[in-house]
């Protein structure tokens, strides 16, 4: 007697080729073609990064100066994430190619929590930006330029692997 193997290639369905409307994934939200989204994180990675280096150098020389500047780093970085992130949920909710990957889904996860990290470093700041540095501030700080790497090699993942948010038209 000769057991009979299911046929796996007939049983497993991938549900994204499956859908032809998940291959719609365009951005929603863009200028002549250009993701908002895309434009606007470069402002929240490059202001976190920032905070980081001005802690390092308030640490370094105890100048008064790099305090302020990672308490304006820090504020903008979370300012702008927050747009930026505005953008991107606008974009996950709206386009069904996006939504339907649970990398988009990871990728807005770890991005929520960094923009709580900002926030938190910020408002943690605001009462006395000199005596928030150390320890706490630049720990917050490292763990938020982390974070930032870890969010953007997501996003980056979701860009240039799914080519999610980019349009071959332009338009």
């Amino acid at each position: 007697m000769t057991e009979k193997k299911p046929d796996t290639e007939a049983q497993l369905i991938d549900p994204i080729s499956a859908a032809p409307h998940f291959h719609r994934s365009e951005s929603k939200i863009a200028i002549a073609g250009h993701p908002l989204h895309a434009m606007l994180v470069a402002f929240p990675i490059a202001m976190s990064v920032c905070t980081l280096g001005a802690d390092i150098f308030y640490w370094w020389t105890g100048d008064a100066f790099w305090a302020r500047a990672a308490l304006w780093a820090i504020g903008m970085a979370f300012l702008m994430g927050l747009l930026a992130g505005l953008s991107g949920t606008v974009e996950l909710l709206l386009v069904p190619g996006i939504r339907a990957r649970s990398a988009s889904w990871t990728h807005f996860i770890i991005a929520t929590m960094l923009l709580a990290l900002l926030g938190a470093n910020w408002g943690y700041r605001l009462s006395g930006y000199e005596e928030a540095v150390l320890p706490l501030g630049i720990l917050m700080s490292l763990l938020g330029a982390g974070f930032t790497g870890f969010t953007g090699w997501h996003g980056g993942k979701l860009v240039f692997d799914y080519q999610l948010g980019t349009s071959s038209s332009g338009n």
